[in-house]
C-alpha cells in the first residue's frame, strides 16, 4: 500500500487510466443506439449517394453547352424531357441539351452539372435561354462523394450523436455493434447520511451524493447502481464493495477517504484480494483526500463526503475513466469558454484549484464571476455555469485575466 497521502498530480492520476481495459460489446437496434460507443468500424454497403445528385432544381446539362453564356448572349438549349424521382433516367444529354431535374434527382448519362432553374428563361417546351454559366460538377453531389463504401464510414471507438445515427441509417445499418454501458456502482459512507426521503436529525444531512454521482454517470454514458448508504461499520462496507465489485465495472464510495478514527475505504480496499491502491491525495482542491484502487482489474474510486468535492473530482480525474470503460479512444473534452475574470482569485501553489464560476455577459465580454463557498455546499454547484482552474505554481489569477471556463 502506498504511504498515506503521497499526493499525486492530475497527470499521474490519468497516467493510470489506458491500463483499464474497455467493458464488452453488444448489439443494439439502431433506434437505441444514440450515445452509444462503436465497438467496431462501420462502412457502407452502397456509395453514398450511388449516383451523380443535384443539389438543385434546374436543368442537367453538359457545362461545355453554357460556357460563355450570359444575360447579353445566353445558351440556347433543347429540352430533352423531365427527370423523373426514384428512378434511372432514361435519356442521355448531348451537347446543346438540357433535361428538367428537381434536387435529389439522378443526372443522366452526358450530364455532369445542373444549372439553376432561376439562371434560365423557358422560351417554349423544347427550349430554354441560360444566363449563366456552370462548371462541371456545379450543383451536383457525386456518386460516393460522400462515403465510398469501401472505406470506413464511421469508426471504433466513435459516440454516437443523432447526425451519426443518420449515417448509419444511410449505411444500411439496422443493428449496431457497441460497447455495454458500463455499470458503475455508487455507494455513500456515513453515519450522518440518511436517505432522501428521511427529515434529517440534529448532525444529519440527507445522501446527496447518490444523486450528483449518477447524474455524473449517465451523462457520462455509464450505468449507475446504487448500493445504498453505508454507517460506519468496516465489516458492512467490505460486505457492500465485495457486492459492488462483482456486479459493477467501476465502484466511487463518497466519504470515507480522509483522515479520521472511523473512515475505513482504505483499510477495507487494503484488505480486498486483487486490490492495489494507486493513489491516495491528489493534488487539486477541492478533493484532495481522494483514493484510486485497481481491484481485479476494476477501477475502486474513494471520493469526498462533500458533495462539491465529489462532482469536481468526478468532472476531472474520474470521467476520463470511465470514457476508457465505454470504449471511447481518448478522453472526451469539452471545449472551454472564453471569459474575463471578473474579480482577483487568489490560490495556494502545490495544488490545482478549481474555481466554480457563473457566465454574464457585460460590455460586450463574456465575463466570469467566481461563486465562492465551502465545498459542502451545493447551491454553489447549482448557481455555476462551469470551473476555471489555477494552476499547481500560480499564487492566483488577476481581474480581468482571460480564463478558459469548463462547462458543467
Amino acid at each position: 500500500m502506498k504511504e498515506f497521502f503521497n499526493v499525486e498530480t492530475i497527470e499521474g492520476v490519468l497516467a493510470h487510466a489506458p491500463s483499464f481495459m474497455p467493458v464488452g460489446t453488444e448489439t443494439v437496434p439502431l433506434a437505441e443506439c444514440l450515445g452509444r460507443v462503436l465497438a467496431g468500424d462501420i462502412y457502407s454497403d452502397v456509395d453514398i449517394p450511388d449516383f451523380n445528385r443535384s443539389t438543385m432544381d434546374g436543368f442537367a446539362v453538359k457545362a461545355s453547352s453554357t460556357f460563355g453564356a450570359s444575360e447579353a448572349n445566353p445558351a440556347y438549349l433543347n429540352v430533352r424531357g423531365q427527370i423523373r424521382m426514384g428512378v434511372r433516367p432514361d435519356l442521355a444529354i448531348g451537347p446543346g441539351e438540357a433535361a428538367r431535374i428537381a434536387t435529389g434527382g439522378m443526372l443522366p448519362d452526358g450530364a455532369d452539372s445542373v444549372i439553376m432553374v432561376e439562371h434560365t428563361d423557358t422560351l417554349d417546351d423544347a427550349t430554354i435561354e441560360a444566363y449563366r454559366s456552370v462548371a462541371p460538377g456545379q450543383h451536383v453531389i457525386e456518386k460516393g462523394e460522400d462515403i465510398r463504401h469501401t472505406r470506413p464510414a464511421l469508426t471504433r471507438s466513435t459516440r454516437i450523436r443523432p447526425q451519426e445515427a443518420g449515417l448509419l441509417a444511410a449505411c444500411g445499418c439496422t443493428e449496431i455493434d457497441v460497447f455495454r454501458r458500463p455499470r458503475v456502482g455508487i455507494i455513500s459512507t456515513g453515519d450522518e447520511v440518511v436517505p432522501v426521503d428521511r427529515v434529517p436529525g440534529q448532525g444529519q444531512i440527507r445522501d446527496i451524493n447518490t444523486q450528483t454521482l449518477s447524474g455524473q454517470v449517465l451523462a457520462a454514458g455509464g450505468t449507475p447502481m446504487v448500493f445504498g448508504i453505508v454507517r460506519d461499520n468496516r465489516n458492512d462496507l467490505m460486505d457492500k464493495c465485495r457486492r459492488a465489485l462483482e456486479r459493477t465495472d467501476m465502484v466511487m464510495i463518497s466519504g470515507g477517504s480522509s483522515v479520521g478514527a472511523r473512515d475505513f475505504t482504505v483499510e477495507v480496499l487494503d484488505a480486498l484480494p486483487d486490490t492495489a491502491i494507486l493513489v491516495h491525495g491528489i493534488s487539486i482542491s477541492p478533493g484532495k483526500p481522494t483514493i484510486l484502487a485497481r481491484s481485479g482489474g476494476k477501477a475502486f474510486w474513494g471520493l469526498p463526503g462533500h458533495a462539491v468535492s465529489a462532482m469536481v473530482v468526478f468532472a476531472v480525474v474520474v470521467r476520463p475513466f470511465l470514457d476508457r470503460l465505454c470504449g471511447l479512444s481518448q478522453t472526451v473534452r469539452q471545449f472551454p469558454i472564453q471569459a474575463v475574470l471578473s474579480r482577483n482569485l487568489a490560490s495556494a501553489q502545490g495544488r490545482v484549484d478549481y474555481v466554480r464560476v457563473r457566465l454574464v455577459a457585460a460590455d460586450g465580454h463574456i465575463m466570469a464571476e467566481p461563486i465562492l463557498g465551502k465545498s459542502g455546499l451545493i447551491n454553489t454547484m447549482v448557481k455555476a455555469d462551469g470551473l476555471i482552474a489555477i494552476g499547481m505554481n500560480t499564487e492566483g489569477l488577476e481581474k480581468g485575466t482571460t480564463v478558459e471556463v469548463i462547462p458543467l
